[in-house]
């Protein structure tokens, strides 16, 4: 059986934690992840709030094993009732993203729950490690989403294993078995999935947003803000979003700024919005997105996920 030791001592069957990708993962993909011996997790992102969590969480059901909940730091800021809604759901563990501040580390051991941050770089593991965060998501610049695109997954995981002791996840580009067993054979202590759950049956992705990351290549995507920017979201600006390229991505990658004197722009993406139109809204993917070629559900994709990566790793092995 595919495991770590921290997998082992989490009680999982398999090394895999589902991103908590904001309208993507929610209560029926976390429940499916840890009834596949993963560890779900329900993420709020930036429309994140206490009504969409309450309802996610009856969704996720009376799960038998551990579970997470992810928050957006300055969504946690917006609605400090979140992190409450959380906590009072008692998750296994619970991530906060894209911040500097650890002074929630502390309130999430008094509640027994231990502490997850996305690094993007071995000082900023060194800081979160220092302030007591339990385990660490090196998340390389491949990943979809937002994050800081600094280093690649196997140069940032590797820096940051040098830096610190805590169990460290990889995240960016793992799609796949090989590049499962490449993680886990580099030293991560599990595997941090986005892209490759996110069309699973049990996805909250749309359907013509899912059918859009099907059909997409490795080299279709694009690290860009045009979408937060549009929306008049506070994203900070050293985290843009790595999606599908688009016709909104061509007309204003280049023109930000432009952006914020065209009210017509963001009409628009409003519209495509509302009708889950991937010609136009935004569709997160990572660089891992060309391995996707069917929906399924997310239990058939961790069994492939980790018997190729055993293969892999016993092939590697008698070399």
């Amino acid at each position: 059986m595919l495991s770590t030791p921290w997998s082992r001592e989490m009680g999982l069957r398999a090394p895999i934690v589902n991103a908590p990708m904001g309208g993507v993962a929610g209560g029926r993909l976390a429940a499916a992840v840890t009834a596949a011996g993963g560890l779900g997790m329900i993420g709020m992102g930036s429309a994140g709030s206490v009504a969409r969590l309450t309802d996610e969480l009856e969704l996720l059901g009376a799960v038998t094993g551990p579970f997470g909940i992810g928050l957006v730091d300055w969504v946690r800021d917006r609605e400090p009732e979140l992190l409450d809604a959380a906590l009072a759901a008692r998750p296994t563990l619970v991530s906060i993203g894209f911040t500097d501040d650890f002074t929630w580390v502390e309130r999430l051991h008094r509640h027994g729950v231990l502490a997850v941050i996305q690094v993007y770089d071995a000082e900023q593991a060194r800081r979160a490690a220092g302030a007591g965060v339990d385990v660490l998501v090196a998340r390389g610049a491949e990943g979809g989403g937002h994050g800081a695109p600094l280093l690649g997954t196997l140069p940032l995981l590797d820096a940051v294993l040098g830096a610190v002791d805590v169990p460290v996840l990889a995240a960016g580009g793992i799609s796949s078995g090989r590049t499962l067993a490449a993680v886990l054979a580099a030293g991560a202590a599990g595997a941090w999935l986005g892209t490759r759950l996110s069309a699973c049956t049990e996805a909250l992705t749309p359907d013509r947003a899912r059918a859009a990351l099907l059909r997409a290549a490795a080299t279709d995507t694009v690290t860009t803000r045009v979408f937060d920017i549009a929306q008049q979201l506070p994203w900070p600006a050293r985290f843009p979003s790595r999606v599908l390229r688009n016709d909104f991505t061509g007309r204003w990658e280049h023109n930000e700024a432009g952006l914020d004197e065209s009210p017509a722009a963001r009409d628009e993406l409003a519209a495509a919005l509302a009708a889950d139109d991937p010609a136009v809204a935004p569709v997160d993917a990572g660089q891992g997105v060309g391995v996707l070629t069917e929906s399924a559900p997310v239990g058939e994709v961790i069994d492939e996920l980790c018997s190729a990566a055993e293969r892999a790793l016993r092939s590697w092995s008698t070399h």
